[in-house]
């Protein structure tokens, strides 16, 4: 297969990888291709039915490497699902009887494009496959190759996501802050809602960095500087069941001692008993075109500091979500690496026809590799018998 113009395109949330995985792939095919052209479709999918894209010109080829000091997307992201027909008709991108994969793949012909690099998570892969899965059906001869993004860490059978490390990290920044608030009020309750909407990986991790760091600072109690006061008291992930009854008497006496409480809330757990209650009142669940749940809409962290500041007594309640300040950091040191691995594998697979998703392999023996698309799915749940997880709940006296 002869390469002569690849596309890229970023989708669906951020996270601390987008930047750095474009940066890494125009690296790379200026390194072993440079003969082929390069193009970014703006803001996804979206950009790719509407032809809207940006040449990948030897200015930004030559300062490529500018792009991995930044987070965000440079060339936009967006929450494209091209089987979901209805949606795209109602969005003004495809028009009524139109087949949105048709029209995804007539445009990557009209377009010149021999490999599509998509970086995005589950949802992103998915709709990759069910393009790749259409271009192999209709003898398209173009190669879908994709970069697995996600801070929930919880694509199957991907071992890390790019940028989860990263967000974790970042998480753990805006707490250092956060927590800090604990004495702006008596019996004071922070809830640090955390990003998850079916894994508990980034909650947990999260709160294990903030944990390191508190490890690493000198303390004063005499005057009121208490590490146990800066800790994290609970840690709720969807995976584990949360007993509201038994997990208020033991913070009682946390708040009761301490003077105040702090949790790290996964924003998906407990989900399911919000939803029952909104349903129960005649509410409507406002849901994506993924059909997920809206969490900003149903915002978990409210829904749990109210329940647990009548149960404790608070008299403050300061609910924060670390989201947002996390997904669109620069990758750190670690992802940087990752990063590049993948992005250097990306491309020998393009330029050899292998499409897949570019990860560790987690049933077979963590090898970095070209997964096939039918392989991949979200969801993955984060293992709560995890020991580093068990640690850290036995040491801040969580049952689990």
């Amino acid at each position: 297969m002869t390469v002569k113009k690849v596309a890229l395109l970023t989708a669906g949330g951020f996270a601390p990888c987008l930047s750095t995985a474009i940066s890494g792939l125009i690296q790379r095919y200026t390194e072993v291709a440079p003969e082929v052209e390069i193009i970014a479709y703006k803001h996804g999918y979206e950009g790719l039915l509407k032809g809207d894209f940006l040449e990948v010109t030897d200015t930004v080829r030559k300062n490529a490497e500018i792009l991995k000091r930044f987070g965000g997307s440079p060339i936009g992201n967006s929450r494209v699902k091209l089987t979901n027909a209805a949606d795209l008709v109602k969005r003004g991108l495809v028009d009524e009887g139109d087949d949105p994969l048709k029209v995804a793949a007539d445009r990557l012909v009209a377009d010149g494009v021999d490999v599509l690099h998509t970086i995005g998570g589950d949802d992103t892969n998915t709709t990759a496959a069910d393009l790749a899965a259409y271009l192999a059906e209709h003898d398209y001869g173009l190669t879908v190759v994709g970069l697995p993004k996600t801070i929930d860490n919880d694509v199957i059978p991907i071992r890390q996501s790019l940028g989860a490390w990263t967000a974790a990290e970042q998480g753990s920044r805006f707490a250092q802050n956060i927590v800090g608030e604990h004495n702006s009020g008596s019996r004071m309750l922070i809830v640090h809602e955390v990003m998850g909407r079916n894994c508990g990986w980034l909650t947990a991790a999260t709160a294990a960095k903030y944990r390191e760091w508190l490890d690493s600072q000198q303390w004063l109690p005499e005057i009121g500087l208490s590490k146990e006061a800066w800790d994290v008291h609970a840690v709720y992930v969807p995976e584990a069941h949360i007993d509201l009854e038994a997990e208020a008497a033991r913070l009682n006496k946390v708040m009761d001692e301490i003077g105040n409480v702090t949790i790290f809330l996964s924003e998906g757990a407990g989900l399911d008993a919000i939803i029952e209650e909104m349903e129960k009142a005649g509410q409507e669940v406002p849901r994506d075109p993924f059909g997920h749940v809206k969490l900003d809409k149903v915002n978990p962290g409210a829904w749990f500091g109210k329940q647990f500041a009548e149960k404790l007594g608070a008299e403050k309640v300061m609910v924060q979500k670390s989201g947002y300040f996390s997904r669109s950091a620069a990758s750190n040191e670690a992802d940087l690496e990752l990063i590049g691995r993948c992005t250097d594998l990306a491309v020998d697979c393009a330029l050899a026809g292998k499409p897949g998703v570019i990860g560790q392999d987690e049933e077979n023996g963590d090898e970095l590799t070209n997964i096939a698309f039918d392989r991949i799915k979200g969801g993955k749940p984060f293992d709560t018998k995890t020991d580093w997880f068990v640690t850290m709940l036995d040491e801040i006296g969580q049952a689990h």
